[in-house]
């Protein structure tokens, strides 16, 4: 450990996994803790508060490419009122550059008193602040289901309302980004499932229970399998 921090990455099924882990702990230079194919976001967070040895630590995603200029050294620990820090990415297909997916410094403590918001971490009792340093890429496109996942849930969130207390602007800003196309490979998939996300967010208006199924893995793919096809999951 350095600098007081432990570091944590949950993966779940992530093609790229075990490479960007050994990508974050070069970078880092420390032992990166790992959970993988935990079901259930909420449950794969509150795992992560009991395996660090420390009370702030770094969490990264299964998909998250860190800048190799990113310097742990550089790293403030959090304020007494913060929860949590997030540093900003870049999507790689759409261009757009904000906290999704970005490096997270959290509290164990404020883990454990995880509520029950749909975009889990926006339930953290405390403050969460947003860092202006982008801290890597997050890449969301490692095959078709992936970037159509990452498409869907965020515009489906972005659509029902931010529980971070976002403008409306830039929600709608987002969202346009998302929905309008972008480059690279499965792009067309993440502007589907954002598309899609979307129209999911408008019929689950009606039904808000209905935003629970976004932190359920098994029906996120049986819902992708059954609009783009299996022989679609893998690319």
């Amino acid at each position: 450990m350095t600098g007081g921090f432990d570091a944590v990455m949950l993966s779940y099924d992530e093609p790229l996994a075990d490479k960007l882990h050994a990508r974050l702990q070069r970078v880092l230079g420390l032992r990166v803790k790992r959970l993988h194919g935990v079901h259930g976001m909420r449950r794969a967070y509150r795992l992560a508060a009991e395996v660090v040895d420390a009370e702030q630590f770094l969490l990264a995603d299964g998909d998250f490419v860190i800048d190799t200029e990113f310097a742990l050294g550089d790293v403030e620990p959090l304020s007494e009122d913060v929860s949590m820090r997030v540093w900003r990415a870049i999507n790689p297909l759409n261009g757009l550059v904000y906290g999704y997916g970005g490096l997270k410094l959290i509290r164990r403590s404020a883990l454990r008193e995880l509520g029950e918001a749909v975009d889990v971490l926006a339930a953290l009792p405390g403050r969460i602040e947003f860092a202006q340093a982008v801290a890597g890429t997050t890449r969301i496109n490692q095959s078709p289901y992936h970037a159509w996942k990452a498409g869907f849930r965020e515009c489906s969130m972005l659509a029902r309302g931010s529980e971070y207390g976002m403008d409306t602007t830039d929600s709608r800003a987002r969202i346009a980004a998302w929905t309008s196309g972008g480059t690279g490979e499965f792009a067309d998939y993440a502007t589907a499932g954002a598309r899609e996300g979307v129209a999911f967010a408008a019929e689950a208006a009606r039904d808000p229970g209905r935003f629970d199924a976004l932190n359920d893995p098994a029906w996120l793919l049986a819902r992708f399998t059954a609009t783009h096809g299996e022989q679609a999951v893998a690319g």
